[in-house]
């Protein structure tokens, strides 16, 4: 069996878990230790992020005609990819947190949304909130004017009605006003 018929299935491998990722991040882990890289291994599977460490010269036929071929002049040295499927920033955000205790880690590059990032464009997306985050800040701003009209209105009903509204005294100058003005024209 020739070397290139055993390299394809490993090559249609990597195009499979790229085939429509939202993104793809392209790492260089060397210097990880063993217990770095088992904890990486682990935050990126739980966020539902493939990991894996490929040869550079399958990942560029596996690339070849995709939008992930914008990695390729990014591929030296060792090098591994984070793929998700449906985050697209997420693997920037857990592998930007995860480089700061581990500095060995390091961002290449990556392709997220089909627009091709280097390692500072990815710290930038790092730094963006994750859909859920920021759909919760979103219903938080909504929910809040209505739990504050809810809980004036409760308070209005518990003091027994409109006259609660009102600052103290200001029915009884609104009482003296009309009185003031019909006596002002007579002295005229």
């Amino acid at each position: 069996m020739a070397k290139v018929e055993l390299k394809q299935p490993i090559v249609q491998a990597i195009a499979d878990d790229v085939k429509d990722a939202a993104s793809v991040v392209l790492v260089d882990y060397r210097g990880l230790t063993v217990a770095q890289d088992t904890a990486l291994r682990k935050q990126l599977r739980e966020a539902g992020i493939t990991y894996k460490v490929c040869k550079n010269t399958m990942m560029k036929r596996a690339f070849e005609g995709t939008e992930f071929a914008a990695l390729d002049e990014h591929l030296e040295g060792p090098s591994a990819l984070a793929i998700s499927k449906d985050d697209a920033t997420a693997p920037a955000r857990i592998l930007a947190k995860f480089a700061k205790d581990a500095k060995a880690l390091e961002m290449k590059a990556g392709v997220v949304e089909g627009e091709a990032y280097d390692a500072k464009g990815l710290q930038a997306l790092a730094s963006i909130p994750s859909r859920e985050e920021l759909l919760s800040k979103l219903l938080g701003s909504l929910q809040s004017p209505i739990t504050n009209l809810a809980r004036v209105l409760n308070q209005i009903a518990e003091q027994g009605g409109t006259a609660a509204c009102e600052p103290a005294g200001a029915a009884e100058e609104a009482a003296e006003a009309p009185a003031e003005a019909a006596e002002a024209p007579a002295a005229e």
